[in-house]
């Protein structure tokens, strides 16, 4: 999660996706540059097609079962020319079935970094992948769960809630239940002198962390999300992203650009 889009973090007490988001919360957060101005033309809101996976996802971070081949792949691109970190290609694949949806992340890299190693670290100051979802858009106060996700598998997650049109609340706190993790680097981890190829990860998440919203999705079933990446050191760092935020600067944190997640049999 860029820091450029929130200013400081919102804390809300208990966890779980069934916590209740009452009492008052500390801290409100900035979503900064959500309604800059726009310098290029808007490309429309893509589409994925999510199908069923026809045979069982290992996450053990490699992106080899065979299930993953029927999936859909799209690539991330670069909309911040400001940026001056290397262009290194992402894919990402999503797949789901009766217990889980799924994510896969495979990332071009040529010197694999990540430093953090606990649940609810600030994962997006490292290489990351992130994964935004909303599984209800047609919700008046837009709220979206987030899960990013660095090179050694640390997963920081939490729940985003819209106060106004500018500003939103991040609770550090909700903790999503059953999520499973996985990476795996091809080179060396956090060696600044060799070269390396890459690395790729899995996520399963299980539907009982989306009651609250919506229920299980059934062929048909559409909801929202976006994809972004997080690459380099500082001060060399860039983000790419799927549907593009059509932000200023760096901002994945727009969910009325978020792209449609088409469920299908």
């Amino acid at each position: 999660m860029s820091r450029g889009a929130f200013t400081r973090e919102g804390l809300a007490a208990g966890k779980g996706p069934g916590v209740r988001l009452t009492g008052r919360v500390a801290v409100s957060v900035l979503l900064a540059g959500a309604l800059a101005a726009q310098t290029r033309p808007a490309p429309p809101i893509p589409k994925y097609e999510v199908r069923r996976a026809a045979s069982p996802i290992s996450i053990d971070g490699k992106v080899d079962e065979k299930a993953w081949s029927a999936a859909e792949a799209v690539q991330l691109a670069f909309p911040w020319e400001s940026q001056t970190g290397a262009r290194q290609k992402t894919l990402a694949r999503l797949l789901w079935d009766d217990e889980n949806l799924y994510v896969s992340y495979e990332c071009e890299d040529a010197d694999v970094t990540a430093q953090f190693t606990g649940r609810d670290d600030p994962t997006y100051r490292d290489d990351a992948v992130e994964i935004f979802i909303n599984p209800r858009p047609q919700q008046q106060t837009t709220a979206y769960i987030g899960l990013e996700m660095n090179a050694r598998g640390v997963l920081y997650d939490y729940l985003s809630v819209a106060v106004t049109p500018k500003s939103r609340l991040v609770f550090k706190r909700f903790n999503l239940d059953g999520v499973k993790v996985a990476a795996s680097v091809n080179g060396t981890l956090n060696n600044r002198e060799d070269t390396d190829r890459g690395w790729s990860l899995e996520v399963s998440i299980p539907w009982a962390n989306f009651e609250e919203f919506s229920k299980r999705p059934s062929p048909g079933a559409s909801w929202s999300f976006n994809l972004n990446r997080w690459d380099g050191v500082e001060p060399d760092r860039r983000m790419s992203i799927w549907s593009d935020s059509m932000t200023e600067r760096p901002n994945p944190h727009v969910p009325d650009r978020f792209g449609e997640m088409l469920f299908v049999q």
